[in-house]
């Protein structure tokens, strides 16, 4: 799936990828490579026919009226497909004029050309022009350069220094000279404009229109065509790794190529979720507006360009020549990019918004019909407010289905994922949290999956109550990640099992009463096979907690050894032998949540409570920035996420994308505010800050491996996301 995430943009997607794949084949591309000149390319009129030219222009002035958002499903496709042509700088021109206020006669004239395809527009981001005032108008003088697109338009929107600032006018080609550039992207090229004294009426000089608003434009539909870009390349280098072979197997089921391919497709997620809201926020107050815009420029454009030249590496040699369409793609990445301006730039403008009060709220939307349903939720949210004593309320919750509100009844609610996202909206708004489950909420699923009624009956009400700690046994010295590889024995006895082996890296052991084990209790061909799934009891004879001390100095994880602990029958979950896939429901459980910001470590919030108040200079503001970006990235793939749950889909490469990024995130941020303490950032006082942010930097390093590590997640994205081949079986 694509930027858009409604069947109605799927279907425009599609259409478009159609009309692209039967008109602009790749032969079309190549013949604008060496051609002496930019001509207006064949396909235009097919283009404009397709309405495609208008999707965002009123139907008063001939479009479809639709708007930004189907533009950019539209620009990412065209994008993905390489399509030569003005159609990136006309659509550009055709949105610029849309903001103005007046004159309305300018629109009238221009905008119905435009949006049938009799006008090519472009649009000039770079200065240059200056005019002066006249009893008609301006007289406009200078030359600006390079300009997309502007060898083939017959209208340009352009800035110009005026003495009374910058004014926006729309320019009749025919009245300037055009001089072709030898540009990067032979397939759209640039263009130099001058002016001599070319008078400009009253009736193109456009009011309401700003820089930073038409910047924001550009932002957005550049950022979209990045996104098609790297959606091609992904593609093409994941195909790529899956027939290559190179010394017996194919290239993809190397390492090194899976986890580049697998980060190519972190970048284009990310390029998606940004581009996305920024459509959505176009029509928002300004700052907001500008906010999302600059978060899409940031990280859209990179995108493009990392996945190019991502892709041309996985490609190898074969990348490197001219007939391969790598190249083609990496030229327009670099241009898109340096078209748009420094990401430094507008990451330090995000910085700038962000310490100044303005976020984008990242928020599920929901239409009016939900209203009877919201209000009957917050009803009842109200009465589980109102009662102020805490283990009454978790009670409450815990009974009623509140904490998994996915879960079927009794034990949750049986709500679909938009009845959840009320759910969750209400008990924020009214600030009711439940019990803090920790291991618990893991275990839950897996029982109302797999437990016999005599076990949901003994361990699902308290649990659910907050009344029942749990630790996970699962990891051991040898098995990690690797969690098929576990050793610890099972060994039938008279009523049940001993269980035999020992674990590492089990949070709270100390604390908890009972334990999810998975254990060997037979050798199988299949290493999968043969685990079986034990709620094991703590107080278990036999059972020996041995604290760990990590680098904080600190005891959260806990080695635990069995010996010869029994476990009866009735505490075996599922089937014997089928532990495995019990363990998998435990391990990928998965329900809406809404996004919450930085997660477990420092983020966002850590961010802005740092920075806010203090002078920074523009290196450390643009980095500020960067971070601001990526966290709004994760927290929209998050929302996404959500939205696609609403909407009956499958989680995607959301999902797991947002799992790997966030803890990467956190440990980022966790150093990066360790290290912005400069020289005092080698005290380590608890009683002070010092000693918070030494803290949050050295936890951080086990965030990405308790949860899977980085390199194992980087796997199993190639793998289940882009079908890359998974690793051999060792010996084989």
């Amino acid at each position: 799936m694509g930027i858009g995430l409604t069947e109605e943009h799927e279907a425009l997607a599609d259409a478009v990828r159609g009309w692209a794949e039967r008109n602009v084949p790749t032969s079309v591309v190549r013949a604008t490579l060496d051609a002496d000149e930019e001509t207006r390319p064949g396909f235009w009129a097919g283009l404009a026919d397709q309405g495609l030219l208008g999707l965002h222009v009123p139907e008063e002035h001939g479009g479809q009226g639709a708007g930004l958002l189907e533009l950019v499903v539209a620009l990412e496709t065209l994008g993905r497909a390489m399509v030569p042509g003005p159609f990136l700088p006309t659509v550009l021109a055709s949105a610029a004029l849309l903001r103005t206020d007046e004159p309305a006669k300018a629109r009238a004239e221009l905008l119905p050309g435009l949006a049938d395809g009799s006008t090519v527009g472009a649009l000039a981001l770079a200065p240059g022009l200056t005019g002066r005032r006249t009893d008609t108008g301006l007289t406009i003088s200078g030359s600006a350069e390079p300009v997309l697109g502007a060898a083939l338009a017959d209208v340009i929107v352009a800035p110009v220094t005026t003495e009374d600032g910058e004014r926006w006018v729309a320019l009749d080609a025919a009245t300037l000279t055009v001089t072709p550039l030898k540009s990067l992207d032979r397939t759209r090229r640039v263009a130099r404009v001058e002016a001599a004294d070319v008078a400009v009426p009253a009736d193109r000089v456009l009011t309401g229109l700003e820089g930073e608003e038409v910047l924001d434009l550009a932002s957005l539909l550049l950022g979209a065509e990045a996104a098609g870009i790297a959606a091609w390349c992904v593609d093409t280098a994941a195909g790529y790794a899956k027939v290559r072979e190179q010394f017996g197997r194919p290239i993809g089921q190397f390492q090194g190529v899976k986890h580049k391919c697998a980060r190519m497709l972190i970048e284009l997620e990310k390029a998606r979720a940004v581009v996305w809201d920024a459509a959505r926020a176009s029509d928002d107050p300004a700052d907001e507006s500008g906010f999302a815009a600059g978060v899409a420029a940031v990280i859209a454009p990179d995108a493009a360009l990392r996945c190019a030249r991502d892709c041309i590496q996985v490609l190898g040699g074969i990348g490197f020549t001219w007939e391969h369409e790598a190249g083609l793609y990496l030229r327009r990445a670099s241009t898109l990019r340096v078209l748009l301006g420094p990401a430094k730039d507008w990451a330090g403008s995000v910085a700038t918004l962000a310490l100044d009060g303005v976020r984008r709220a990242v928020e599920v939307e929901l239409d009016e019909d939900t209203e009877p349903l919201r209000n009957r939720i917050r009803a009842e949210v109200a009465e589980l407010a109102a009662i102020e004593d805490n283990k009454a309320r978790f009670t409450k919750m815990g009974d009623e289905g509140w904490v998994f509100t996915h879960l079927p009844k009794p034990w949750g609610k049986a709500a679909s994922p938009m009845e959840q996202v009320l759910i969750l909206q209400e008990l924020r708004a009214a600030k009711v949290k439940g019990p803090q489950l920790a291991i618990g909420a893991w275990v839950v699923p897996s029982l109302v999956t797999y437990g016999t009624p005599e076990q949901q009956e003994r361990f699902l009400a308290p649990t659910l109550r907050g009344e029942m700690a749990w630790c996970q046994l699962f990891s051991e010295p040898g098995a990690g990640s690797d969690l098929a590889s576990l050793q610890m024995k099972a060994e039938r006895v008279e009523g049940g099992w001993k269980l035999t082996g020992q674990k590492i890296w089990t949070s709270v052991a100390r604390q908890a009463e009972w334990g999810i084990c998975i254990a060997r209790s037979s050798v199988e061909p299949k290493k999968h096979d043969g685990i079986t799934y034990f709620l094991v009891d703590m107080k278990s004879e036999g059972v020996d907690v041995r604290p760990l001390r990590e680098l904080t100095g600190e005891a959260m994880f806990n080695e635990v050894f069995l010996d010869g602990v029994f476990v009866p029958d009735d505490q075996v979950v599922g089937e014997v032998g089928q532990g495995w896939k019990v363990a998998r429901n435990t391990l990928s459980n998965e329900r809406v949540q809404l996004s919450s910001g930085s997660g477990l470590g420092a983020g966002t919030k850590e961010l802005l409570g740092f920075f806010t108040g203090k002078d920074l200079d523009p290196v450390k503001r643009a980095e500020l920035g960067e971070f601001l970006c990526e966290g709004q990235a994760i927290d929209l793939l998050g929302l996404r996420l959500t939205l696609k749950q609403i909407s009956g889909h499958e989680p995607g490469a959301e999902a797991s994308v947002r799992k790997l990024l966030g803890v990467q995130y956190n440990q980022q941020v966790a150093d990066f505010l360790w290290e912005s303490q400069g020289a005092m950032a080698a005290l380590e006082d608890l009683s002070g800050p010092t000693g918070l942010w030494a803290r949050y930097m050295l936890f951080s390093r086990s965030m990405t491996i308790y949860g899977g590590t980085t390199e194992v997640q980087l796997n199993v994205i190639a793998e289940r996301m882009l079908g890359l081949p998974r690793d051999p079986e060792p010996g084989k």
